[in-house]
Parts: structure tokens; C-alpha cells; sequence
């Protein structure tokens, strides 16, 4: 009776304090569309606080959701698999931006069935989820599906229900996490706005503020008919801009706007057209729409009343194009890439009210007109730096579609390289040093124009240090991550020394061994090596179960490993021993493992092998997961998971050590 409490106790206490977490379960099921085509639906129901990512991931981001089906005869793929409408994050960490689903996630497979029998689907699902604190390790699910022969219904009906449920969760997720999307459009509008303020300030469009107060003065009988129209132009600018954004909508769809960021191809037109417009800026030529469109839109304008103001807005757009186009083309770049159907509108929202609310005014308050200053010369300056900024904005692009296709011919040193190129020039344009078509005599620079040049050359000096391995926080969502360079020191730099092992320093690393930059840090990814290599050198192991695309795992290495009271114990103390669990190589040939938590598979990859080990050894499958162990595997204290406190975690690996020494 004693073993059978002690059992059960021992139960008890291994539930409440595993650490393995299963926050995805999934479901199948199919309806019919036709007589031969069926849809295969596959239904994530996702716990709370944890977060399934989409299908289309950029390279170097966490692992995207795949599936696969078995080939079995009898049906064929229709398309690819489609998915809902998800909700995107600008991820500081990757510097990408990401689709997650939270709560429930439907995924659609169209079919075509080439049979009469019945027939039997197996699919497979491969998924990585993440929360706040921790990231799973890729997971690889079956899915079944069964197609009986002349279907009567049946399933349609079952799959209505699902479908049902799954509209229902889209309203769930979008409540939970509209605070994010809410602020990524915020920040859309609050970028097109400022956008609208700079477009006004160019030799198209400011001038044209004169004569539209003269007509208005003109046309307006009252002072109160002068403001009702100056509202009715306005807010037509309004209507034509948002028009526009709508229409980009309506083009692309939301599937293809979720794409953008990650497509080559999108990514490589957008950074041709970005040169263009910023070719254009610089005064090589100016993109212009067909005149006659201009002719009868003024020929519109005439009739007067609420239809002549209107057509009146359209030949301000018109006109304008030169100098608003480029700019317009951009935001609607931008705010497309970001994956939001709305993103376009809300863009087109913030740029039309900034262009729409000067017009206004000054037509409503003619008087206000004196406080303007001139015309002149400072305008086409305004141009050419919007140029210069749509140069540099379109190496962003072109950055990456390198990373998707993982080409390294636009490296982090190789970008700063042409950013302080770019941003260089224009300090000397600022300073009268280089001249540009279109540009007025210069005998002097004004106080702005200095100022502004000074900013632009201590922002250009700010950049060099980042060819020598500087991390440049100011401007870390544009190049690429440190890692993805010619060398993580820097340009012409090799380490040489430094790690906290004599062996290294004298007689280079040891077999298996690496420097992990920029910490200096000997690390081993070959389990048995790194344990031998402990041994030898009689210092306690720490595992790190980490991942390639494990969030929290970067944030402790980059905010609490490099801390002057933790990193010395991790380069002289420990042995550490990174094992990543989404390691997507293959096993080595001939090597076969039957894999103990799914019987009857086999391992494919390095990343199964050590995810199993840390699920078997260790209860857990979340990253980071941080294990200090003795040369004979057994723990010297509890392993710990993502711990941002430094003085927490340096707590933990003192007294591990002291009890490998005891």
C-alpha cells in the first residue's frame, strides 16, 4: 500500500512540475465542394498566450507551418494550402515582420478526387509555436482524412460546423491582439502623415497653394462659402488618395500583401521601382502623367460646385504626380509589405489629410497666405533630399530578397557600406559641396540647411563603427543582423585570441569547438565532443538547449550573457555545449534513430535528436532551457529556462559550479 502512495505521489509531483508543454492540438475534416473537388481542413486549436506562425516565414525567422500529404492515388493538389487572416508583428529580434495566429488557426487544402472509391489521405503538419517566455521546438503532426466513394454529404455538414467555429475564433484573435495590429497601422498612418508634410513642402506642390487660394477667393461669394468649399477640397484630396489605397487593396488581396515581405521577387521590383522614384528626386527626369489627362480634368474643373472642387483636387493630384508620386509609391510599398489589407488605406488615410489640411485652410483664411515663405530654391533641396531617402529605403528591399535566397552578396558590412555612401553624399549636398540638376546658384547655406547637414554627417560618422562590429541600435531594423556578415568582428578583422581557455589561446580550438560572436564564447554543437572536451579540462558541462529561431534565446544572450559579471563564467568556468533544436541538417548517413516519443518514426534531422534528449532527460521542450552538469550527466542543480534577471542568473551558475567543485 506504501508503493502504491509513494507512486502515485511520485505522479503527482512529475505532472505539476514537468515542464513539457503540447499548447497545439489539431484537428481534420472535409467538405465537399463539387462533385469532384474537396477541401481538406486542418484546425489548430492553440492555448492561450502561445502563437502558431504562418506558412511564409523570411529566412533566418522562426520555422514556418508546412504541410505535406502522402502520395496516394486516386487525387491531386489543387493550388497551395491556403490559410486565414492572421495578424502581423514587426519582431525587434528577427527585424522582420511576422504573421502568428493565436487561439484557433484554419488551414485549407483544395483536391481534386480522381476516383469513385474511397479513399484514405495521410498529411503531415511540421509547426513551431512560441509565448512570451519560451518557443517550442519544431513539432511534426499526422493528419488523417478519409473520402468515401460518391460522398453524401455528411462530411460538408461536419465541415460547415468547423468552419462555424473558426469564424468565431478569427473574431476571438482579432479582440486579443488588436492592440498590436492597432499600433502597426498607427504607425503606418503616423509615417504617411509626416510623408503628406514633406510632399507639400516640393516645387510641385507648394506653389500650387497661391493659386488655389486665388481661385477659391475667386469663386467664393461669402466667407462662409469660402470655407464650405475649401472643406469640400479638401476633403475630396482626401477621397482621390484613399481611393487609391482602397484600389491597391482591392488588387492585391490580403494573401498577396502578406507575402510581399517575404517574396524575392516583390522585393526586387520594389527596389527597382525605389531607385526609379529616387533617380527621379535627384532630377535625371521627372515622372509625369499624360498631359491630356491634365487637360480634361481642368477642362472638369470649370463647371464649378461641388463636381468642379472635386475634379479641381484630381488636377492637384494630377500635376502634382512629379513630385507626390514617388512619395505616394512608396508608402504604398511599405504599407502593402506589412501584410495589411488596410495598411494601403490607413496610408493613403495619413498622407491625403496632411497634403488635404494646408490647402484647406489656406483657402478657407486667405490672409494667412503672407506668413508663407517664398518660393525659391530650398524647395527643389527638399526634393533631392526625399531622394536620397528613397536611395537608401530601396537597399532595404534589395536586402531582403538577398536573405530569403541566403546569397550573402548584400552582407551587413556591404550595406552600411552603401548607407554611409548615400548618407555621406547627401551631408555634402547639404553643405554646397556636390550640385544637382535643377539647383539654384548657392553663395551661401542658410541655418537649416547647416543644421540639417550636420545631423545628416554625425548620423553618417555614427554608422562607420558598424563595419567593425558595432551593433548600431539606432538603425538595427534595416541592415542585416550582425551574424550575417563577412565577419562578426568587423571588416579586415580575425580573432586571434581572447577566449577564456589556454588551450585555445595556445593551441587553437579544440575538435569540434567554435568562437561564438561576439562574445568570444568556445561553444561546442556536437554533444559527445563537448563532454569529452569538459572532462579533459575538468569543468562542469552547460547545456543550452536554444534554437536558430528561439526569440528569448537571442534576448539572454544578447542583454544578459554579455553582462561583465556573467560572461567571464561563461568563456573560463563552464564547458557550454549549444544544441539547437530546429536544426534542420540532416543526420549523418547510415545514422538511424527511432524516435522514443513516436513510435514507429524515425529521426530525420540534428534538431529531433537533441529536442528528444531535453523532452526525455529533462521533462521540458521549451528554449532557452539552461542545464549545468557533471561529467556524468547528472544535473548539479535545477535547470533553468528564459531568465532575463542578471543577478538571478548569475545565482544559478555559482552555486552549480560550487556544487561541481564540492
Amino acid at each position: 500500500m506504501k508503493k502504491i502512495i509513494l507512486l502515485l505521489a511520485l505522479s503527482l509531483y512529475s505532472i505539476a512540475y514537468s515542464q513539457i508543454h503540447d499548447p497545439v492540438q489539431w484537428s481534420t475534416s472535409v467538405e465537399k465542394i463539387s462533385e469532384t473537388e474537396y477541401n481538406l481542413i486542418m484546425t489548430s486549436s492553440i492555448e492561450e498566450n502561445w502563437h502558431l506562425y504562418s506558412q511564409t516565414v523570411t529566412e533566418g525567422g522562426p520555422v514556418a507551418t508546412t504541410f505535406s500529404f502522402g502520395e496516394v492515388s486516386g487525387f491531386e493538389l489543387v493550388g497551395n494550402t491556403s490559410e486565414e487572416e492572421g495578424h502581423i508583428i514587426d519582431d525587434p529580434i528577427f527585424g522582420m515582420k511576422i504573421k502568428y495566429f493565436g487561439d484557433k488557426a484554419v488551414f485549407k487544402q483544395r483536391i481534386k478526387v480522381l476516383t469513385e472509391n474511397s479513399i484514405h489521405i495521410v498529411g503531415e503538419v511540421e509547426f513551431m509555436v512560441c509565448n512570451d517566455a519560451n518557443c517550442l521546438p519544431p513539432t511534426t503532426v499526422d493528419l488523417e482524412f478519409s473520402i468515401k466513394g460518391k460522398l453524401n454529404g455528411v462530411n460538408s455538414k461536419v465541415t460547415e460546423n468547423t468552419t462555424k467555429a473558426s469564424e468565431k475564433s478569427t473574431t476571438i484573435i482579432k479582440n486579443k491582439h488588436s492592440k498590436s495590429s492597432d499600433k502597426s497601422l498607427l504607425t503606418i498612418f503616423i509615417i504617411a502623415f509626416f510623408s503628406g508634410f514633406a510632399a507639400l513642402l516640393t516645387p510641385c506642390v507648394f506653389p500650387m497653394i497661391p493659386m488655389t487660394v486665388s481661385f477659391f477667393t475667386k469663386q467664393s461669394k461669402s466667407k462662409a462659402a469660402g470655407i464650405r468649399n475649401a472643406i469640400i477640397y479638401g476633403a475630396s484630396i482626401v477621397v482621390i488618395y484613399v481611393l487609391l489605397g482602397i484600389l491597391v487593396s482591392a488588387i492585391f488581396g490580403a494573401d498577396a500583401l502578406n507575402a510581399l515581405s517575404t517574396n524575392v521577387w516583390f522585393n526586387v521590383i520594389f527596389f527597382v521601382l525605389l531607385v526609379v522614384f529616387a533617380v527621379s528626386f535627384l532630377g535625371a527626369f521627372e515622372i509625369v502623367l499624360p498631359s491630356s489627362w491634365g487637360t480634361k480634368v481642368d477642362a472638369q474643373a470649370d463647371r464649378g460646385g461641388i463636381i468642379g472642387i472635386f475634379f479641381m483636387a484630381l488636377a492637384l493630384a494630377i500635376v502634382s504626380f512629379s513630385c507626390t508620386g514617388p512619395i505616394v509609391g512608396t508608402l504604398l510599398v511599405e504599407a502593402a509589405a506589412g501584410g495589411s489589407q488596410v495598411g494601403p488605406i490607413v496610408g493613403m488615410l495619413g498622407f491625403s489629410l496632411a497634403l488635404a489640411i494646408p490647402f484647406a485652410l489656406f483657402a478657407a483664411f486667405p490672409g494667412w497666405l503672407n506668413s508663407l515663405p517664398k518660393s525659391g530654391g530650398w524647395l527643389n533641396t527638399v526634393k533631392v533630399v526625399l531622394g536620397f531617402l528613397e536611395l537608401a529605403l530601396a537597399f532595404k528591399f534589395l536586402s531582403n530578397a538577398d536573405l530569403v535566397l541566403q546569397l550573402h552578396l548584400l552582407e551587413r558590412e556591404t550595406f552600411l557600406a552603401i548607407w554611409i555612401a548615400i548618407f555621406g553624399a547627401l551631408a555634402f549636398y547639404l553643405f554646397g559641396k556636390i550640385q544637382l540638376p535643377h539647383d539654384s546658384p548657392l553663395s551661401h547655406i542658410s541655418v537649416g540647411r547647416l543644421s540639417l547637414g550636420l545631423v545628416v554627417m554625425s548620423f553618417t560618422i555614427y554608422m562607420i563603427p558598424g563595419l567593425w562590429g558595432a551593433p548600431l541600435n539606432l538603425i538595427s531594423a534595416f541592415p542585416p543582423a550582425q551574424h550575417y556578415s563577412e565577419s562578426p568582428y568587423g571588416v579586415g578583422f580575425t580573432k586571434l585570441g581572447g577566449g577564456g581557455s589556454s588551450e585555445y589561446n595556445h593551441g587553437g580550438l579544440p575538435k569540434g569547438a567554435h568562437i561564438m560572436p561576439p562574445h568570444d564564447i568556445i561553444a561546442f554543437d556536437d554533444y559527445d565532443l563537448g563532454l569529452a572536451y569538459a572532462k579533459k579540462v575538468n569543468k562542469p558541462v552547460m547545456l543550452d538547449f536554444t534554437g536558430h529561431a528561439c526569440v528569448n534565446c537571442r534576448k539572454m544572450e544578447q542583454n544578459v550573457w554579455v553582462k561583465e559579471n556573467i560572461l567571464p563564467i561563461l568563456k573560463g568556468d563552464v564547458v557550454l555545449i549549444s544544441l539547437y533544436v530546429d536544426d534542420k541538417r540532416p543526420l549523418p548517413d547510415g545514422v538511424e534513430i527511432e524516435s522514443k516519443l513516436r513510435p514507429g518514426k524515425k529521426l530525420k534531422y540534428i534538431g529531433q535528436k537533441w529536442s528528444e534528449l531535453q523532452t526525455i532527460r529533462y521533462k521540458a521542450n521549451a528554449q532557452p532551457f539552461y542545464v549545468l552538469m557533471d561529467h556524468k550527466e547528472g544535473s548539479l542543480i535545477d535547470p533553468v529556462g528564459y531568465t532575463p534577471d542578471v543577478e538571478e542568473y548569475r545565482t544559478w551558475l555559482i552555486d552549480g559550479i560550487s556544487n561541481f567543485k564540492k
